[in-house]
């Protein structure tokens, strides 16, 4: 049997656009954390008023899931793509106005459209790159795609860092840095969605339905059975992936969030030099995602995530307790444990839908919900000790453990 390429070269300009987006949306999701910092120093709010700004970012996540899944389905992945880079554009051009105002609020609707041009493009460009190209080679173009978002979540601290909080932090009380970086992003994707509108896409195949007819030759199962065809609410798998993605995003979300807070109270660090630890920890993460695809090929996915859970629950009680550099270091080895959360949550709750995945991948999308949530929480007590918002998390990962050990398996309810 022929091996089959990794994608073929009338997909290649496409492709390499649609890689882009993991891109720049990675590198708009971690700056809202360096502006959370910005915008208590500026604006004089409170820790957990900022922490509204991922309520902004993932609030849109919850909104847009359903809708834009809809949108790609009625009208395809290239006006799904080009929905999401306006949206995404018109929210950074909307921080040109909120910074003349000097509006916290305003910055949060800002925010938020731009937040909905990502849930856009996150919920299309999945299945968008899948399906440029044969079947059998689709993980590998989405995990290769995954680490352009590896790369985004690194450079996006590091240029919040430095244009945000200026060379040396000293330009701390300014808005006007805030406002140049986010026109030159908008204008940068206004660019690409120019460009992108002319590039001819060519039909393309739902690869799901292809890999559920090779599943059931491979291994003589009928994938197709009455249980199966149940609805998405019947899938208990399913289900209590929704619920595990939650918590994730709720857990990432607040990790994040008060990373730049913890570095500046605890370890008195400047709010610049905060934000290059920040940029190493989303380095930890991408190197956790290669040791967490490295150690699947001996390790089932489930008992994997329930390992790495675990050892996040320990650096969160270690972080929790200000020991100084252990304490900041197992802060920024979360993320490496955080890495692999995502995409194996994602993954196992797509197990045995067929036709219904991209309708399920849009409600794990919406699931990211969670990091809306728990930033204003952790922010309240971090208003006391920014450490002790360290043990909120541990809730969050005790939820995806029973799923990674209890509920992970394909099962539909009565």
């Amino acid at each position: 049997m022929d091996s089959a390429k990794f994608t073929e070269k009338k997909y290649l300009i496409v492709f390499s656009f649609v890689i882009s987006l993991f891109f720049f949306w990675a590198i708009a999701l971690t700056m809202g954390d360096v502006l959370n910092k910005h915008f208590q120093n500026v604006l004089s709010i409170s820790k957990s008023k900022s922490g509204l700004v991922q309520l902004s970012i993932f609030g849109a996540y919850a909104l847009m899931g359903v809708p834009a899944g809809i949108f790609m389905k009625k009208f395809g992945y290239k006006l799904g793509v080009i929905l999401g880079l306006v949206l995404f554009a018109g929210g950074c051009f909307l921080f040109i106005p909120a910074a003349d105002q000097q509006s916290f609020n305003f910055f949060r609707i800002a925010l938020f459209i731009l937040a909905m041009g990502m849930a856009t493009l996150e919920t299309v460009a999945h299945p968008f790159v899948a399906a440029l190209g044969d079947e059998r080679t689709s993980d590998q173009r989405v995990n290769f795609a995954q680490s352009f978002n590896g790369l985004g979540a690194i450079i996006g601290p590091l240029l919040g860092g430095f244009f945000i909080f200026g060379s040396g932090g000293q330009d701390d009380h300014s808005l006007d840095s805030v406002k140049s970086l986010y026109m030159w992003i908008g204008t940068i994707i206004l660019v690409i969605t120019v460009i992108f509108f002319f590039i001819k896409v060519p039909n393309l195949k739902d690869p799901h339905a292809e890999e559920l007819e090779l599943l059931d030759h491979a291994t003589g199962e009928d994938h197709h059975d009455s249980n199966l065809n149940a609805p998405l609410w019947k899938q208990r798998h399913f289900i209590f992936a929704v619920i595990a993605q939650f918590f994730n995003i709720a857990a990432q979300g607040g990790t994040w969030a008060f990373f730049i807070n913890y570095g500046v109270e605890k370890m008195h660090l400047q709010e610049i030099q905060a934000s290059y630890y920040f940029s190493l920890s989303m380095a930890m993460m991408m190197i956790g995602r290669f040791i967490g695809t490295f150690l699947m090929k001996y390790i089932a996915p489930n008992k994997l995530l329930a390992i790495f859970t675990m050892c996040n629950i320990v650096l969160c009680l270690i972080v929790s307790q200000s020991f100084g550099w252990i304490s900041f270091i197992s802060l920024i080895m979360l993320n490496l444990f955080l890495s692999i959360m995502y995409p194996t949550i994602f993954s196992l709750g797509l197990k045995r839908l067929g036709n219904k995945v991209q309708q399920a991948s849009s409600f794990l999308v919406m699931a990211m919900f969670g990091g809306a949530v728990f930033p204003p929480i952790m922010g309240k007590i971090a208003e006391t000790d920014v450490a002790h918002a360290y043990l909120l998390p541990i809730i969050c990962y005790a939820v995806i453990i029973l799923f990674a050990l209890k509920f992970y398996k394909p099962k539909t309810l009565k």
